[in-house]
């Protein structure tokens, strides 16, 4: 599973290409899951509804898109568990700006944590899914 902060209005936002193609490639065993927000230079002012319509109609994204979360500010608990070693048992982590990436196992469990800077499809990604 890769989970991702995302935002429709960001330097990385053509990552949402990268991460359906991935999806699609890898969808016998990877889920994306984009959570949307908007903590990161207010980069995504859109309600839920105006996200699910840019991505689909712009990026044609067909992974499981949720609703608009707080990542930095009051974090949603799954970002929360993401951040956090006490929760998660793995790593502490910060998410510093949109299409940070989030590895986790078939069990649920964290994995690796990916700066936005990391293509969805860098190596470290790619080896991941293929082991």
């Amino acid at each position: 599973m890769i989970v991702v902060n995302v935002a429709s209005e960001c330097g990385f936002t053509p990552q949402y290409q990268q991460l359906q193609e991935l999806y699609e490639e890898f969808q016998d065993k990877l889920v994306v899951l984009g959570f949307p927000s908007n903590d990161f230079g207010g980069q995504e002012p859109g309600s839920n509804e105006d996200i699910q319509t840019f991505c689909s109609t712009r990026y044609g994204v067909q992974f499981p898109m949720m609703a608009k979360v707080g990542v930095k500010k009051q974090p949603h608990p799954v970002f929360q568990w993401l951040q956090s070693k006490a929760l998660n048992g793995k790593m502490d982590t910060e998410v510093r700006w949109n299409f940070h990436k989030y590895l986790l196992d078939e069990d649920g469990q964290l994995v690796q944590s990916l700066p936005s800077s990391v293509s969805p499809f860098d190596d470290v990604v790619l080896e991941w899914l293929q082991d």
